[in-house]
């Protein structure tokens, strides 16, 4: 049984349907990339396990349970952490107090955790007092994933981590992400860089007009020709 299981999906926003039967799996420790053109709907399947969107059919499961219709609130406690691309820190917060806001769920902040974040990404531990609205995009990105890593999640769940970065931070982001499933955690990435992200997955889904278009492993769908040229530019 797969750790994430999407099946038949159907979700929008309102009326509006974006999604139609999506299906996507994630096994545990697994690395998934979903790519696909502008506007297929590759963030709204995101948004969708993570209760943010307006669900329509179909079935989200996540360690054996049907997680679909739950708040974002009641998923987060199942295992799962989510870092959307924008707004995803607290700007007039510390960093210290961002990292602390990941916890929220537990009575106290463990420290252990918080030392391993630090150790993970030490300028956070040099800035943690720094308001995380000063910082630098690459920074806040790190500082978003540590706070999603705060929970220990069995998933983590990126949408376009390396969306305005330089060009020479984006191998370092694509490297952290590495490390985070190297140490076992699964991860699901939606992200522009196609290639890169297909290049370092395990499995890639393509995604057009809300629906399934190819699955393989990131290595297939890289040398799969039409695919190159319909979607990663030949």
């Amino acid at each position: 049984m797969a750790l994430l299981d999407v099946s038949d999906l159907d979700a929008g926003y309102g009326d509006l349907q974006i999604l139609e039967n999506v299906d996507l799996n994630v096994e545990d420790g697994e690395y998934v990339t979903i790519v696909g053109p502008n506007g297929a709907g590759k963030s709204t399947v995101m948004k969708s396990i993570f209760g943010l969107t307006n669900y329509m059919g179909g079935s989200v499961t996540f360690d054996d349970e049907g997680i679909h219709g739950y708040r974002p609130e009641d998923i987060i406690q199942t295992g799962i952490g989510y870092v959307p691309q924008n707004d995803n820190v607290f700007p007039s917060m510390s960093v210290l107090e961002n990292l602390e806001m990941g916890a929220y769920i537990l009575e106290e902040v463990p420290e252990d955790r918080l030392q391993r974040i630090f150790d993970r990404f030490p300028i956070l531990e040099e800035r943690k007092d720094q308001k995380a609205g000063t910082m630098s995009g690459g920074q806040q990105q790190m500082l978003a994933m540590g706070r999603a890593l705060m929970l220990e999640p069995d998933l983590l769940m990126l949408d376009e981590p390396s969306a305005g970065l330089a060009p020479d931070l984006v191998d370092d982001m694509f490297d952290r992400i590495d490390e985070i499933n190297d140490d076992g955690t699964a991860i699901l990435l939606v992200e522009q860089n196609a290639k890169e992200a297909l290049r370092r997955c395990d499995r890639g889904y393509v995604l057009v007009q809300g629906q399934n278009r190819y699955v393989d492993s990131g290595d297939a769908l890289l040398a799969d020709e039409q695919v190159r040229q319909d979607f990663l530019g030949g």
